[in-house]
């Protein structure tokens, strides 16, 4: 590329970065309030113990309180303590990081809103199919 070609994809670059500044702080601000929202209490009376039940509550679920893998990692660990199924809480988790309900605007925004929604509806279905796969691989039904 020509040094012109590079300052103009630059100040294109630039300004689009400045017109989703605002639309990403209102995307952290709705996970945070998400996240805070839904005590983990909540989720033990929801969970049937239905291995494909509780795996699409779990993506559900997992696909509205975005956040980082991190987190899903202590979210997941208290939802075990309180008798969760390995399917749902492995739904929930991959979910957690793959869908994003929450980001879908900047998404649809940034790439366009049929790649957005094709990106996130493969996602939640995969969030599920790789749940019941993973713990019937490891073996550790709960």
């Amino acid at each position: 590329m020509k040094k012109k070609e590079l300052k103009t994809a630059g100040l294109k670059l630039s300004k689009n970065f400045k017109m989703m500044i605002p639309m990403l702080i209102g995307i952290l601000l709705l996970v945070a309030l998400a996240i805070t929202a839904v005590p983990i209490e909540f989720y033990t009376t929801i969970f049937t113990g239905n291995v494909f039940i509780d795996s699409v509550i779990g993506a559900i679920f997992g696909s509205i309180a975005v956040g980082s893998p991190i987190n899903s990692y202590i979210i997941g660990g208290e939802l075990a303590v309180n008798g969760i199924s390995l399917f749902a809480i492995t739904a929930f988790m991959v979910s957690w990081v793959s869908v994003g309900i929450i980001q879908f605007p900047a998404e649809s925004m940034s790439f366009g809103k049929k790649f957005a929604i094709t990106r996130n509806v493969v996602s939640f279905i995969l969030s599920i199919f790789v749940a019941v796969v993973v713990v019937l691989t490891m073996g550790a039904i709960s």
